[in-house]
């Protein structure tokens, strides 16, 4: 596909973990004439070709990744995403489940530090009395 190793590039090259309207933005930005369609076919593309990774967080839009080995922290309450680096894991799941493993996606939840600030002082009770009361 014509636009493939651009969006590859994009990935690559970012430490963000980018929704596929902003890889395509990204992309535009460079190739006026690129249409949403076409970055959302590439970037499913290269997911079935394991260069890139989809991370889906419930709740949150789509996001992409560089396929190196490593982890996420996800935001139990504003569904940000930031990388850590483990320990591999994959002797120890294939000898407790017996089988081989190709791979395993680890999201660890967490409150951020800022939804943990916004909590501590008070402004997280707040927020959901306001939703309540908008209901």
């Amino acid at each position: 596909m014509r636009y493939e190793s651009k969006i590859l590039e994009i990935i690559s090259s970012s430490h963000a973990h980018m929704t596929a309207e902003q890889v395509f933005f990204t992309l535009k930005q460079k190739y006026p004439g690129v249409v949403l369609a076409t970055g959302y076919n590439n970037l499913n593309s290269l997911c079935q070709q394991g260069k890139i990774r989809k991370i889906s967080v419930e709740g949150c839009p789509d996001r992409y990744d560089r396929n190196t080995r490593h982890d996420h922290l996800v935001c139990r309450r504003c569904g940000s995403l930031a990388d850590i680096h483990l320990e591999d894991i994959t002797a120890q799941l294939e000898q407790q489940t017996g089988f081989a493993i190709d791979g395993y996606d680890l999201k660890i939840q967490y409150l951020c530090p800022r939804c943990r600030a916004a909590q501590d002082s008070g402004q997280g009770r707040a927020e959901s009395v306001q939703k309540s009361s908008d209901l």
